[in-house]
């Protein structure tokens, strides 16, 4: 009987203890950017980190303006798009219409060396902009250390 209420114990004590859980991006191509915002607005409250080991394109990069930097790291397989905001094309027809409004929305989310970094290269365009090497990258964001690998 006293095993059983030992472990009932170390059970509870486990339940009731909230695990930490990363966030690891390896292939987001991006979708609704309030749908991300809402993502990142949970993951920065429960002061998760974030990993980003792959691709992080559109609105997945939106993480840099709501989560903070020092949650935030690239291993060498991270790769960056960024590109203008598009209308939902469900309303458009099918066709992709930017929208400035939604493009002045995401630059606002974003920290000085995103904006930076997008001025340098021309802009956010209809294009998809991408950031693949590490010393561009981590002009933005730190490598992960490796207990975060």
């Amino acid at each position: 009987m006293r095993v059983t209420s030992l472990a009932l114990l170390f059970l509870s004590v486990l339940v009731a203890t909230p695990a930490r859980a990363d966030l690891r991006i390896t292939r987001d191509h991006g979708g609704y950017v309030e749908e991300y915002k809402a993502k990142y607005q949970r993951i920065r409250d429960r002061k998760e980190r974030v990993i980003i080991d792959g691709i992080c394109n559109s609105a997945c990069t939106l993480v840099f303006g709501i989560v903070p930097m020092n949650k935030i790291c690239v291993t060498p397989r991270a790769s960056l798009g960024f590109h203008q905001a598009y209308y939902d094309k469900a309303f458009t027809f099918g066709i992709k219409v930017t929208s400035s409004e939604g493009t002045s929305d995401l630059m606002s989310y974003y920290p000085n060396t995103v904006k930076d970094w997008i001025r340098r290269n021309g802009g956010l365009t209809t294009e998809m902009k991408k950031i693949r090497n590490g010393t561009e990258l981590w002009k933005i964001v730190d490598a992960c250390p490796e207990e975060w690998r």
